[in-house]
């Protein structure tokens, strides 16, 4: 492949990350999440936060189980763009969708945001996937984090326009807005990307993908590095992924941000993501995503504990800037470690697995959240119980090792 090619497909593939990372930043994070739990539902008594968390963990539920034999199907019949293609297509369809939601449609918007959200995390299977083919070992840990640091340039920009709309009363163009920066972005990603080189039908190939994928389950979990990494990627995710869609309903319910505090804190999180990913690409492949990783997990453990204690908003902003130095840092290095466990060939097979870990940890986390939350009848206890699974992931991450060639 020649080097002007090469330049452009990682171009193309960062930003995918634009694309999509307005979805997770407006949908996932900060607006939508808010407007669900309490203009859709209502969120007396944590009834939001209880739907919200069904949906997010029905999704993941979802996503976790089929990824892993869809990726393997992708493999093994050379159509890894066409399900690439299809699930980002479903996602862009249902977020468009969002325009004919109503207060009281609890169940409808339920099943629209689960939609939208398995189309998006089905997707990043794939879109993984092409990470160890366009880059070589020595460069990969900075590509990756080049397609974060992409990715929170999409967020601030999704978000700058939403505070747009928001303040002059046009919540429906927001939905509009994500869907059209995600379809836009998404465009040169499949027009440069490999084709797809078709081995044998999707039928032919689902049992032997199937028989494959079990395979490469089992090499997985036999093998104690990769075993103790997964271990440790499952639980440090859950808490991720639940600081991530909780957070902003955490700031408009407990500590009593207004929509657009809320989107102006998420904002100080991409910004300083995007500074923490600029300057860790670099470190990644020189000390290693091993060590990267584990330094994330402390912050990330003491940052989770001080938010149990924080009773007012500059706090809350200092503690987003924390979060956001370590966020985009603890996601490419962990993208980066598991390529040192993937066979050539191999790449939607394992990061079908890597996405199952990280969906079915994902299932947990915000159910855990949603459930302490209606138990107590507050968020505090809910944040208090993240922490636990950053220091359980700490210790299994201790237990790995890998060889920097």
């Amino acid at each position: 492949m020649h080097g002007a090619n090469v330049v452009k497909r990682i171009i193309a593939w960062t930003l995918f990350d634009f694309a999509n990372s307005s979805y997770s930043a407006v949908i996932a994070a900060v607006v939508f999440p808010v407007y669900f739990a309490t203009v859709i539902v209502g969120n007396s008594e944590g009834m939001g936060d209880l739907w919200w968390g069904r949906a997010i963990s029905l999704s993941m539920f979802i996503v976790a189980v089929t990824s892993p034999f869809l990726g393997g199907i992708a493999d093994a019949s050379g159509r890894r763009k066409s399900f690439f293609l299809f699930y980002t297509a479903v996602a862009i369809v249902s977020v468009m969708l969002f325009t004919t939601l109503r207060p009281g449609l609890v169940i409808y918007g339920f099943l629209l945001i689960v939609i939208a959200n398995t189309g998006v995390e089905g997707g990043f299977v794939f879109y993984n996937s092409y990470l160890p083919l366009i880059a070589d070992r020595e460069k990969i840990g900075r590509i990756s984090a080049a397609g974060f640091a992409v990715g929170y340039v999409g967020s601030i920009v999704a978000l700058l326009l939403a505070i747009f709309f928001i303040q002059n009363e046009m919540i429906e163009m927001v939905w509009i807005e994500v869907g059209s920066l995600f379809t836009l972005f998404s465009v040169p990603v499949f027009l440069l990307m490999p084709r797809d080189e078709a081995r044998t039908s999707i039928f032919s190939a689902a049992g032997g993908g199937l028989q494959q994928t079990f395979r490469t389950i089992k090499s997985l979990f036999r093998k104690r590095d990769s075993l103790f990494f997964l271990t440790a990627y499952f639980l440090y995710t859950d808490g991720v992924n639940t600081v991530i869609v909780f957070a902003s309903i955490f700031a408009v319910t407990t500590l009593h941000f207004s929509s657009t505090e809320a989107i102006l804190l998420f904002l100080v999180v991409q910004i300083s993501a995007l500074i923490g990913s600029f300057a860790i690409s670099f470190p990644i492949d020189r000390v290693g995503p091993l060590k990267i990783v584990r330094m994330s997990l402390v912050v990330w453990i003491m940052t989770t504990i001080y938010a149990f204690f924080v009773s007012s908003k500059m706090e809350f902003y200092f503690i987003a800037v924390t979060a956001g130095l370590v966020l985009g840092t603890i996601q490419a290095a962990s993208r980066a470690l598991y390529t040192y466990f993937i066979p050539k060939e191999k790449e939607a097979e394992y990061f079908g697995v890597y996405s199952t870990v990280g969906k079915t940890s994902s299932i947990l986390g915000p159910l855990m959240f949603g459930l302490i939350s209606n138990a107590f009848h507050s968020q505090r206890p809910a944040v208090m119980s993240v922490s636990i699974l950053f220091v359980l992931g700490l210790v299994a991450l201790s237990r790995v090792k890998i060889k920097i060639s």
